[in-house]
């Protein structure tokens, strides 16, 4: 065994370790919301845990990545650590400045940008039961990186994938700097792929992913265990933060843990690529249109298993968009059951996110119906 290769072998291990650590504390906070009386954020947040428990386990066996793009994915976590924890004793600095401020009735200095933000988030609760219309709009803006996956992995008509594009920059960068990458990366001839291939597009496309997922994580985690007021997401963001995120992870999280558990399972050759992207984008468009359509022009009201309330009117726009979105992805056949299991995750489940539920639930839902029947998948595979 060379030393490139144990190098290949620690990278590995710590970003299993990480899935490790990251079951550990979800599970902590999911207990933790339960016994808050939070059993929405706290079962979905346990539900989160146990996904990352399998999420290590697969990549300590079957790895998500070659080398070097586990290297890679161990130096974003890390930095990414390192920003938030920064952030938050600026925050932490900010405060004290504050605090001796209010002590000092004469001081009348203009207040900077991070002064005003935690002002504003310790003088009044953070967490709301409802939020206006405008945060639905800006909330429902981040389920738009369901297009951005779509850009990533399969381009739009004259635009390359993404990640294609990304590989093939990184391979010309890697031999204009060969003597620097090979000191810190080994040989060039390690590098997994060669330019335009496409397995390169199947793997950046779940580092895409888990790097998104790690980027919002480290964040949100800090915002449940320190506060809101130190999370460099909550602050990005401008709070926007519900009562079922008190003790509990954020729908961020439920969304991108889904997303990387159905494509895991294409990668396992389990799914096919079309039913994983149908549940990733009616969890995406299909929610967030039920939403804002609900907000807006809801008149007719029901409650759903879990107390909340939605509307008539919110509950069609978004099975109608679900069953649109279906129909081109994967047929009109499969989109049905997709449109039918995006119905059921949006009304019947009494303690778990349909964050979570609709990309895991509608890819495997669709799957099964494509071995049961047999029906070509939509119109372009």
């Amino acid at each position: 065994m060379d030393y490139w290769t144990v190098i290949d072998a620690l990278y590995n291990t710590t970003l299993s370790l990480s899935f490790f650590v990251l079951t550990f504390i979800m599970l902590y906070i999911g207990r933790t919301g339960l016994k808050s009386k939070n059993r929405y954020g706290g079962i979905s947040t346990i539900i989160c845990g146990i996904l990352f428990l399998i999420f290590g386990y697969v990549n300590s066996t079957a790895r998500f990545f070659p080398y070097p793009y586990d290297g890679f994915m161990v130096w974003w976590i890390w930095i990414n650590l390192v920003v938030s924890i920064v952030f938050a004793l600026l925050i932490k600095k900010q405060k004290q400045k504050l605090q001796a401020e209010s002590i000092d009735v004469g001081s009348k200095s203009k207040k900077t940008i991070l002064q005003r933000y935690v002002e504003r988030m310790t003088k009044e609760n953070p967490y709301r039961e409802d939020i206006s219309f405008k945060h639905e709009v800006i909330r429902k803006g981040f389920h738009l990186m369901g297009f951005l996956l779509v850009l990533a992995y399969f381009g739009f008509f004259f635009l390359y994938p993404v990640t294609l594009i990304v590989s093939d920059s990184v391979i010309f960068l890697i031999n204009h700097i060969e003597p620097a990458y090979e000191f810190v990366w080994g040989p060039i001839s390690l590098f997994s792929h060669s330019p335009g291939e496409f397995q390169a597009i199947v793997d950046l496309t779940m580092m895409a992913l888990i790097g998104s997922l790690m980027f919002a994580l480290i964040s949100d985690l800090i915002r449940i265990l320190w506060g809101p007021e130190y999370s460099l997401f909550n602050f990005l963001t401008r709070s926007m933060l519900r009562n079922k995120e008190k003790n509990a992870a954020g729908p961020q999280i439920y969304i991108i843990t889904g997303f990387i558990f159905s494509y895991m399972l294409y990668m396992a050759n389990l799914i096919h690529i079309a039913a994983v992207f149908s549940g990733i984008l009616i969890a995406c468009l299909s929610d967030a249109v039920a939403a804002l359509i609900g907000r807006r022009y809801g008149k007719h009201k029901i409650k759903v298993r879990s107390k909340d309330t939605k509307s008539v009117e919110g509950f069609l726009a978004g099975t109608i968009v679900a069953y649109i979105i279906g129909f081109v992805l994967v047929g009109p056949i499969y989109a049905l059951i997709g449109a039918f299991i995006f119905f059921l995750t949006d009304y019947f489940p009494k303690y778990t996110a349909d964050n979570i539920l609709n990309p895991i639930a509608i890819p495997i839902g669709i799957q099964l119906f494509i071995a049961l029947l047999g029906l070509p998948v939509g119109w372009f595979f």
